[in-house]
């Protein structure tokens, strides 16, 4: 199977991330990812996760439950960058983050990933790459799932 990357993926009815006190990412209903990239991932792990996000049945259908995929309820993507996924604290109080992966493939991956999310016809949004940012959420449901290419 897969090295593993990672995708924390919540349902909202809003997020927006900020850096430097500036919107640099704003979306409405649809999903926020927070996106970790492992120092083994390639792009087979991007497409995968990216097929199995776009068709991930988490939106309602008209008897309220939960079989419709952002494609088919049209909404929108915000992705995020996030190492600390990969922050492994088995060990002690801090966390080493040596699976992940180094911040240029990191950055090459996560491009890959958010321009398959695209060719899916789903409008996405994204944060600035390697930079501090705010991610701001209205979790709807809530609903958040763990994804790993691994598992």
């Amino acid at each position: 199977m897969f090295p593993g990357m990672r995708a924390c993926v919540q349902r909202v009815t809003n997020a927006s991330v900020e850096t430097g006190g500036e919107i640099v990412g704003s979306i409405g209903a649809g999903l926020l990812v927070l996106l970790g990239v492992s120092n083994q991932d390639s792009e087979a792990q991007a497409d995968y996760l990216a097929h199995k996000i776009a068709g991930l049945r988490i939106f309602d259908d008209s008897d309220g439950k939960m079989n419709r995929s952002i494609k088919e309820v049209g909404g929108d993507l915000l992705v995020v960058s996030q190492f600390t996924l990969y922050g492994n604290a088995k060990k002690g109080f801090r966390p080493s983050y040596i699976e992940a992966a180094p911040p240029a493939e990191a950055e090459r991956l996560y491009d890959c990933f958010v321009a398959k999310m695209r060719s899916y016809g789903i409008a996405v949004e994204t944060g600035i790459f390697r930079a501090m940012m705010r991610v701001h959420l209205v979790n709807d449901g809530p609903v958040t799932i763990l994804l790993d290419t691994d598992k």
